[in-house]
């Protein structure tokens, strides 16, 4: 298994720099396969969705799309794969960022009660309680 970092990904989304675009599609084609994935961590997927975001002007449902041909691909593992996909639904509706979904749904699964946090959007989730 090969880890894939944020350019490598981002560069098979965004066509800005065409031969960084080729060649990153074609080592994922011959290097992440079904019996030898290529893995993609929280943080990385969390920095892809804000460059996606921030530096390219994707909007939510195009974001969630990228991320969901993520999860639904054969070739590449997500940490956390089922996490992602519930935190992918409040970011989808626009109730909060995709990165503090996470939180809470990684929190919550290693046994927190709650994040608390300054938010007042991520706050809304039952995820999170607001600090007062």
């Amino acid at each position: 298994m090969i880890g894939l970092d944020t350019n490598v990904l981002v560069r098979c989304f965004v066509n800005d720099d065409p031969s960084q675009a080729e060649r990153a599609a074609r080592f994922i084609a011959s290097q992440c396969s079904r019996d030898n994935p290529g893995f993609v961590n929280r943080v990385t997927l969390c920095e892809m969705v804000w460059v996606l975001a921030r530096a390219y002007g994707y909007k939510g449902a195009e974001i969630a799309r990228v991320v969901s041909d993520l999860l639904d691909s054969t070739d590449i593992v997500i940490e956390d794969h089922e996490l992602v996909r519930t935190a992918l639904k409040p970011f989808e509706r626009g109730t909060t960022g995709f990165a503090d979904a996470l939180i809470g749904m990684v929190n919550r699964a290693r046994g927190c009660d709650a994040t608390a946090t300054f938010d007042r959007r991520a706050a809304r989730l039952d995820e999170f309680v607001a600090v007062p």
